[in-house]
């Protein structure tokens, strides 16, 4: 397998081609930004952990019928994946009220939901990836309406997945950001790692955060906190 052209240049991911045309290389970094790329910092060791968090999930979704991007890691930091039409639609999809959805309401960060609720983005830079609706995302040529609900079914299988695993570790899988995508045959099939960058994970007990908010807010300790995620995860993967 050779890396071949960079596909996608982000900051705590990179997508290169390979010598295979159906096939890409997510290289994960050390790099965390926030707030639009604003505030930056490396820690050392992140893009191991990511990666290693991001393949036993892979592997555990895979496990429970759910189908994802994910062929093998292939390197500490390089996980081997099928090439897609990716989807410009970010799902976020919230168990517990926290960060944007608690700023953008004016709602206490904690609060349970009797739901999941399921936000939509528009994965646009320039536009700093507005919230959209269904509508939208039809208007806009994003997705079909009968892509959509393929999109929402998996997300919540997804979470109905792991939530209760984290849960019966002691976290609390507060919200995770994932996109999909298309195969050629046109099936759409999860495109996006979860992992500590875009998922909150929080204590069950004392509610402490494990998660890229540490970083966001000055909290301190952030290669700990995902040490921590890429310990439970294996404690899930090795018990299942």
């Amino acid at each position: 397998m050779e890396k071949k052209e960079v596909i996608y240049n982000g900051e705590s991911v990179r997508i290169f081609g390979t010598d295979v045309p159906e096939e890409v290389l997510l290289c994960f970094t050390d790099n965390i930004t926030a707030f639009n790329k604003i505030k930056k910092a490396v820690i050392a060791g992140k893009g191991r952990l990511n990666a290693g968090i991001a393949a036993m999930i892979f592997r555990i979704l895979e496990g429970n019928g759910i189908r994802t991007h994910f062929i093998r890691q292939v390197s500490p930091t390089e996980l081997l994946c099928c090439r897609l039409d990716v989807i410009p639609i970010e799902i976020i999809v919230r168990n517990v009220i926290a960060g944007s959805m608690a700023a953008r309401l004016g709602l206490k960060e904690g609060i349970v939901p009797e739901e999941p609720v399921i936000d939509l983005c528009y994965k646009n830079d320039d536009l700093c990836d507005p919230l959209i609706n269904d509508c939208h995302a039809v208007a806009l040529g994003l997705a079909t309406a009968r892509e959509l609900e393929r999109i929402y079914g998996m997300s919540r299988r997804i979470n109905d997945v792991l939530k209760p695993l984290f849960a019966a570790k002691g976290i609390s899988l507060v919200d995770f950001k994932i996109e999909f995508g298309r195969l050629p045959s046109g099936e759409i099939i999860l495109a996006d790692e979860i992992t500590p960058d875009n998922a909150r994970f929080w204590d069950s007990e004392s509610g402490e955060r494990y998660d890229k908010d540490r970083f966001r807010r000055d909290m301190g300790k952030v290669g700990d906190a995902y040490r921590i995620i890429y310990d439970k995860v294996s404690e899930i993967a090795g018990s299942i």
